[in-house]
């Protein structure tokens, strides 16, 4: 049912990878080669390396703590205002 001469030709091949991992497969191009399998990639074989998370959020709040902090002595001193009393100094 499939038209004569549109198709393109599928032939048995050999992927190399960088490790050395052999892959025979079909396709349409010759052999070829590639820098990175499922032998080798670190998502497959769990040695990934994880992104210091907790080396960023620290970051993030002790840039961000500042200007929380100044509110907080503000709010502070409004309210020591109030009472009559003075602010204790951090």
């Amino acid at each position: 049912m499939a038209k004569k001469g549109i198709h393109p030709v599928y032939k048995p091949v050999i992927i190399i990878c960088a490790c050395g991992n052999k892959v025979e497969t079909f396709s349409t191009r010759s052999s070829f080669s590639v820098e990175i399998c499922s032998n080798c990639h670190p998502f497959y074989t769990g040695k990934q390396k994880f992104v210091d998370a907790a080396g960023r959020i620290e970051r993030f709040n002790k840039k961000y703590a500042t200007g929380q902090g100044k509110a907080d002595k503000a709010a502070a001193a409004a309210a020591a205002a109030d009472t009559g009393k003075t602010p204790a100094s951090s």
